[in-house]
């Protein structure tokens, strides 16, 4: 799917405010050698966990796009490396992926293919994401991340929080790198909207690279997860008739998160 974002440069560090992580937009699997299913279930699999159309729902002029440009299912760059942190892993759904959300076997993970894919897919991505906090820390002080999901309105077999009650959007927020007041705003948007919002539920935490993670406070992070049946029309990946409006929301919520940011940001002495 075409990134339409601008892509970032040194030159747009200046203006640039919010830093974008777009995990999971993207159904490319770059290579299947290791896989025991056969395409249609890959597929099938790849339709239920892409969160679709994401990086156009959360394209935002002047921000800083950080897209995965593989699939989850191939890759997950929000899950951590190393198995024994990751909670996920016992699903067999860590960093990479060796069972579906069924539970059936998805593929094998040698050693070798392990090391190969987390050295040119997921290392590779978190540096991109590093440095664009970097850049913003260089320039302005700060930096805001935006963590970009969608979920669907069902759980999944594989979900910690298998509530089916879900809220129409999610923020997920971090103790240390979350700020109280990006909270309240979204509380406030949202209810004003008209639209209900879960803290931290049905999904928490949000995306820090770990150079700064639980180390620097001027590193900041909170996530927002779109309920996909506001957008899509579930369990397929077309766009619902309500997909523009739902995009205009977004975009107000950005622009506005960016505003709160700003007010709330202290001078910074270079």
């Amino acid at each position: 799917m075409q990134n339409l974002m601008k892509p970032f440069t040194a030159a747009d560090t200046e203006k640039i405010k919010l830093i974008l992580h777009i995990p999971h937009s993207s159904d490319v699997i770059p290579d299947q050698k290791s896989y025991l299913v056969n395409q249609k279930e890959l597929n099938r699999e790849i339709l239920k966990l892409t969160d679709w159309h994401t990086d156009n729902l959360f394209s935002f002029d002047g921000g800083i796009a950080i897209k995965a440009d593989f699939s989850r299912v191939f890759c997950d760059v929000e899950r951590f490396a190393d198995d024994q942190h990751e909670p996920m892993a016992q699903f067999g759904m860590g960093a990479l992926y060796e069972k579906m959300d069924d539970g059936s076997t998805l593929r094998t993970v040698t050693e070798p293919l392990r090391v190969h894919i987390l050295s040119h897919f997921y290392w590779p991505h978190h540096e991109k994401l590093n440095q664009a906090v970097e850049h913003q820390l260089k320039t302005q002080g700060k930096a805001l991340i935006i963590d970009c999901h969608s979920f669907p309105s069902k759980p999944l077999n594989c979900s910690l929080n298998n509530n089916s009650d879900r809220p129409d959007f999610n923020i997920g927020t971090d103790a240390y790198h979350t700020p109280g007041y990006l909270i309240e705003f979204s509380k406030t948007f949202f209810k004003e909207k008209g639209f209900s919002l879960g803290v931290d539920w049905p999904y928490s935490g949000s995306m820090v690279p770990m150079s700064h993670y639980k180390k620097n406070k001027n590193v900041s992070s909170i996530m927002l997860e779109i309920n996909r049946a506001l957008y899509l029309n579930e369990p397929g990946n077309s766009k619902s008739s309500n997909y523009s409006k739902i995009k205009n929301v977004v975009a107000e919520f950005l622009a506005l998160i960016k505003t709160e940011y700003e007010k709330n940001r202290k001078p910074v002495t270079f």
